[in-house]
Formats: C-alpha cells, sequence, structure tokens
C-alpha cells in the first residue's frame, strides 16, 4: 500500500503566490492543510478551490505554533511542507511519491533553488532544507523563527536516518525584491529574531539567521559582530557554517573592513578548500584593494573548483561566468584587450543571460566608431531572435551612444511586439542623433501631459529646436517645461538651453551633481551630432569655480570625440585646482601621445605613476610609449646609418616584440 503524503503549510495573504504553489503538487500529495493566520485577500477561496482543508490560527508571532497547528490536521504518513512562494519542481512529483515509500528514512533534506533580485536580473542560489519528514505525534516544530524539526526528531528518535533526496526540488520565490518589499520581511524577521534570542540567547543557529537579517537590512557592522558571534567555538562540521562563513565574509567586505573579510576567507578555505564562493569573493576584495595578482590567482581557483555541495548554498556563476568577467576586468586594468574580450566571450558562453559580459564585449567594439564590425561580431556571438534580445541589444547600445545601431536593434524588438514608453523615448533620442528630427517629434508628442515621462519627452523636443538652432520654437516649450515644476538644478540647465548663442552674463550659473549630469549628457549629444560650437556655448554659461571643479568630466567628454586641444585645455584647468589627480594627468599624457609629443607624454604618465603607483596602467602606457619611442629613434638612426647591421638587428628584434 502507498503511503500517503499530507502538504501542510501557513499562508496569509498570499493570493499572489499560493495558486501557483498548489498547481505544483496537484494529483502528488493526498490532502493539503492550509492554516491561514489571518488573511484579508482571496487566498483561502484559492486553497479551497484545490480541495484543501482550511483553518484559521490567531497569529502569535511565533511560526512553530502555527506550523504544529497543521501538523495535528494532518492524516497522512508523511509531511511535505511548503511556503506559498514556493512550488515544487515539474520533474519532482514521481520523485515525491518514490521517496515517500521508503521504510527506512525518517526525513529528507531537499534542494531548494532561491531566486533573488528583481525581474530585470534574476539570480539563483541553492541550499538545502528539511521539508520532508514522517506524521508522528511527537515530531514538532520548536522555535518562533526559523522553525526547526531535525534536531527534535532525533532527540525524540535517536535512530532516526536521514537522507538527500537528490532529485527532489522545490522552487522559492520569497527572496525576489518585490516579495520582501511587499511583505516587509527584514523588519518582521528581526523583531521576531531579536526576541527569540533574548530567550535563548546561547541559540547559534538563531544568531545566524539574526547575522543574516541585520546583513539584508544593510546593518553591516551589526551583522559582522553577530556572525562571528555565532561562529566562535563552532563545531566545524555545522551544516550551516560553509554559509556563515561566508556571510561573515560579504558584512566585512560591505562595512568596508576588506582586512577582516580576506582573513576569514583564508580561514574558510583551510577548512572548506574547495569553496569556490570565498575564493571569487577573495578575489573581489583584493581587486577592489588593487592587489591584482592575488586577485589573478582567486579567480583562477574558483573556476578550477568542483561541482558545489547544495549545502554551500553556492551562488551562481563563481565556478564560471562570474569570475570569467572579472578576469577580463582584471585583463582591462592592464591594458590587454585582446585578452579581456577572450574572458568576456567565455562568461557570456559560460550564461548567455549574462548582461555585464554583453556589455562589455560592446564596449571593447567601440560601436561609436565601428558600427558595421561591432554588428557583424555581435551577431556571431549571440542569437537576436526574440524581441526581447533585440530590445536588450539596442538598450546596451544606446547607454553607449552608439545611436545608429542602437536604433537597428531597438526597431526590430519594436517590430515583434509592443513598446514599452521608455523604449519609445530611447527610439526617438536615437533618432535626433540622426537628424530625423521630424521622426523624433512625432514619437515625442505622443507623451501627453499626465505621463510620467513627458518632462524627459518636453526636454527631448527642446533638444530638437535645439540642435537644429531654431530659437523660436525652443523658448515657449522651455515655459512649458518650467511650468511644469523643475528643480533648481535642472531648470538652470534649461536656462542655458533658451539663452543659447548668449555669452555669460554676471558670474555665471552653479550647478550641483543632479544638473552636471544632465548637463553633461546633453554636451555629450552636442559632440556627437559634431556640434562642438554649441557644446562649448553652453560652458560658457557656467561660473568659473563650476567649470573649475567639473572640467576634468568635461574634458573626457572632449577627448572621447577627439577634440584634443579643447580636451588640453579642460583637463588643464582641473589640475590647476587638482595638481595631483593621476587620472587626468594619464589622459593628458595620452593625448600627448596622440599628438606625438612623446617627450612630454612620458613625464605625464610619469608623474601619474609616482601618485599612483599600485595603477597597472600607468606602467603599461609607460612601456609603450617608450617602446614607440625606441622603434622611432631605430628607424631615424638606419636611415642615417645604412651599413650598419647592428641598427638593422636591433630595429628588427624591436618590431618582432610588438
Amino acid at each position: 500500500m502507498e503511503s500517503r503524503i499530507s502538504l501542510c503549510m501557513i499562508v496569509k495573504d498570499e493570493e499572489q503566490n499560493i495558486r501557483r504553489c498548489l498547481q505544483s503538487v496537484a494529483g502528488t500529495v493526498d490532502e493539503i492543510i492550509v492554516v491561514d493566520t489571518g488573511s484579508t485577500d482571496g487566498t483561502c477561496q484559492i486553497a479551497r478551490e484545490f480541495g484543501a482543508l482550511v483553518h484559521s490560527f490567531p497569529w502569535n508571532d511565533n511560526f512553530s505554533d502555527a506550523r504544529n497547528a497543521s501538523l495535528e490536521l494532518a492524516t497522512g504518513d508523511w509531511i511535505l511542507f511548503l511556503d506559498a512562494d514556493e512550488e515544487l519542481a515539474g520533474e519532482s512529483r514521481e520523485v515525491l511519491r518514490r521517496l515517500a515509500n521508503e521504510k527506512n528514512v525518517e526525513g529528507y533534506f531537499i534542494k531548494i533553488i532561491n531566486y533573488v533580485g528583481n525581474e530585470g536580473w534574476v539570480e539563483t542560489c541553492p541550499d538545502l532544507v528539511f521539508r520532508l519528514f514522517k506524521n508522528r505525534k511527537d515530531y514538532r516544530f520548536r522555535g518562533a523563527i526559523h522553525e526547526q524539526i531535525a534536531d527534535v526528531i532525533l532527540e525524540r528518535n535517536s535512530q532516526a536516518r536521514y537522507q538527500i533526496a537528490e532529485d527532489l526540488v522545490i522552487l522559492h520565490y520569497g527572496y525576489l525584491d518585490r516579495q520582501i518589499k511587499a511583505k516587509d520581511k527584514k523588519n518582521r524577521n528581526l523583531a521576531l529574531l531579536s526576541q527569540e534570542l533574548n530567550r535563548n540567547p546561547d541559540n547559534r543557529h538563531l544568531r545566524y539567521h539574526y547575522g543574516v537579517e541585520l546583513y539584508r537590512a544593510e546593518r553591516f557592522d551589526e551583522a559582522a559582530a553577530e556572525l562571528v558571534r555565532a561562529a566562535n567555538g563552532i563545531d566545524p562540521n555545522t551544516i550551516y557554517l560553509p554559509k556563515l562563513l561566508r556571510y561573515i565574509v560579504l558584512a566585512y567586505h560591505a562595512a568596508r573592513k576588506p582586512e577582516q573579510a580576506l582573513e576569514i576567507v583564508q580561514l574558510g578555505l583551510g577548512l572548506f578548500p574547495n569553496y569556490a564562493d570565498l575564493y571569487y569573493y577573495g578575489g573581489l576584495i583584493s581587486y577592489e584593494q588593487k592587489d591584482y595578482g592575488r586577485a589573478y590567482e582567486f579567480f583562477q581557483k574558483a573556476l578550477s573548483m568542483p561541482e558545489q555541495p547544495a549545502h554551500y548554498a553556492p551562488f551562481g556563476g563563481t565556478r564560471g561566468f562570474r569570475s570569467l568577467y572579472q578576469l577580463g576586468q582584471l585583463a582591462e586594468v592592464f591594458l590587454n584587450h585582446e585578452e579581456a574580450m577572450r574572458y568576456y566571450i567565455l562568461s557570456l558562453r559560460d550564461n548567455p543571460h549574462f548582461t555585464p559580459a554583453l556589455e562589455s564585449i560592446t564596449r571593447l567594439l567601440k560601436p561609436q566608431e565601428d558600427p558595421v564590425y561591432t554588428k557583424k561580431c555581435l551577431e556571431q556571438l549571440c542569437e537576436f531572435c526574440t524581441p526581447q534580445a533585440n530590445l536588450l541589444m539596442g538598450q546596451i547600445l544606446f547607454r553607449q551612444s552608439a545611436y545608429k545601431l542602437a536604433l537597428e536593434y531597438l526597431e526590430r524588438g519594436m517590430d515583434q511586439q509592443e513598446a514599452a514608453p521608455e523604449i519609445l523615448l530611447w527610439k526617438a533620442i536615437c533618432l535626433i542623433q540622426l537628424r530625423r528630427y521630424l521622426e523624433a517629434l512625432r514619437i515625442l508628442e505622443g507623451f501627453g501631459p499626465d505621463h510620467r515621462l513627458y518632462p524627459l519627452a518636453k526636454l527631448n523636443k527642446i533638444l530638437c529646436f535645439w540642435f537644429q538652432g531654431k530659437r523660436r520654437k525652443v523658448r515657449p516649450l522651455v515655459e512649458e517645461l518650467f511650468a511644469l515644476g523643475l528643480s533648481q538644478d535642472t531648470g538652470a540647465v534649461v536656462s542655458l538651453l533658451q539663452n543659447y548663442p548668449g555669452r555669460r552674463r554676471g558670474p555665471g550659473v552653479t550647478l550641483g551633481d543632479e544638473g552636471m549630469s544632465l548637463l553633461l549628457d546633453i554636451l555629450m549629444r552636442a559632440l556627437d551630432l559634431g556640434e562642438k560650437e554649441r557644446a562649448e556655448s553652453l560652458l560658457d554659461g557656467l561660473s568659473r569655480e563650476c567649470l573649475s571643479k567639473n572640467a576634468r568630466a568635461v574634458g573626457q567628454l572632449f577627448y572621447r570625440y577627439g577634440h584634443l586641444k579643447t580636451a588640453e585645455y579642460y583637463l588643464g584647468l582641473y589640475l590647476e585646482a587638482n595638481p595631483e589627480c593621476p587620472e587626468t594627468l594619464f589622459t593628458l599624457a595620452e593625448i600627448k601621445e596622440r599628438q606625438n609629443a612623446c617627450i612630454e607624454a612620458g613625464e605625464l604618465y610619469r608623474r601619474a605613476l609616482a601618485l599612483d603607483p599600485a595603477e597597472p596602467r600607468y606602467y603599461v602606457s609607460l612601456i609603450r610609449l617608450y617602446e614607440k619611442m625606441r622603434r622611432e629613434i631605430l628607424r631615424e638612426a638606419i636611415d642615417k646609418y645604412p651599413e650598419l647591421p647592428v641598427l638593422r638587428r636591433l630595429f628588427e628584434e624591436a618590431n618582432q616584440e610588438i
């Protein structure tokens, strides 16, 4: 005779989740017990549609009491308990029935896949949980929160034997951002855990969960202290110790205590030498500390690790795409773009949905400069067979100001599905940047005054006419935009547009971060259109102090678009007030090198290097400059003394080294 399985649940206001959960077990479990702790939505009605026995239970801030109320009503031989934001994976139904017929097992640890993040980018994190056990009267949950029953069963039955249900999988959606926000889980859990710890201060497991909740609440110093307290003196065989160590590393890292974090990484690897996550986070922290050699070793070790045990709760990709991506970042630090590209491609192949790798590949292809080559490479790497894929590529290219290619991918995606308002706005901006103003205006007119994107649409309508030099069209639109109620910063930028091409009168405008960010975006778009004079006219309206403070960002923009002399002026202006900025010196050195002023470039590289000797780019650029100078000197010497074979040999050796 087959064993009967009772699904036991506790719920409250779960109408968004419970149907998915119950559908996943329909026809697999023999009865459904739902204990409701005060729902005001359609949760109970949905449960009854699936034949559930629904029982009301007054919530008393104790999860165990509610769970035990469900066990009292269960009549099956086995108990499976799920939360409403979980579901049984489709391939696990037959496995569940088979496991329930095992005679010599008292309970099972089950693999759970936690989905974390948001709908735009969701990660998976596996773990092991104890969710299936035999139904006996003396097996009852203990603990007000993060309630436990596995230990209780062993206390009641010292001969009890547990197994890991290898092929049984639960999917958990409760860590998605929208779920956490909707239920205020962080604050609820912190309050309950604090109360429970006051009653049981020596309970390590509670303290571990309390530290985790503090970390999720971004109280990082407190989290690290609680997690360290939970770890001190712990049995090394404790099943959650790997996760505990990882959270200590994360808490110290977030609290900006890298030395302590790396100390825990080394301690943890002494206990768990195959723990890929610790190698990965060790690499991240070393990278941030500019200990690049150590970071490289950590990431390479992460890649070499074997399949991770489920109780490590490994973060997806530490043995693959994440570490490969970070190795690409390291290669870029050393200006080795070919090696960086190789790692980014490997990262994308390991996880085709890992957008950071795709963004980095696209950036290295320089889509602004060579859209044809970029498109050819992207089409070889990726399959753009869905609207989502095309729209994502369009968005990436849009962010990188490659407007012509961005428009192509956006339109491809829009042909296949209805476009969201943001995508329509991106398309309009791309059209403006291609000087297709009438088409852009038709899209912008579609945003009515009540639309949340109306102010942005109105601003871009102004830019449409401003780029064309139609001042009479600009002024009434500016007045309409002011009528919406702009911030002081945004209003100041819009006034600069309105006053073009007038010169500064008085002290000029001083912008904050918001205004300067908007102005830099308009400058970039003007330079992208070849409107250098318009860009400079806007800068004429700034106060000297504001311009000096932001001159580095302005100079880098002009450098990006090949205006070397103008870039040099603004970077020099920034350097007057900030003479020890190595990044500014480095960019000036690059400009001088492009102007073939190699001696000045070398001096600037050396000054940058003296200020920041931990930055590899300065070394690499200086080495390349000296190699270039050496080849040029050798070429001059050969022209003067063609009969000397030693010079010819030196020249050939120099070219072979390239």
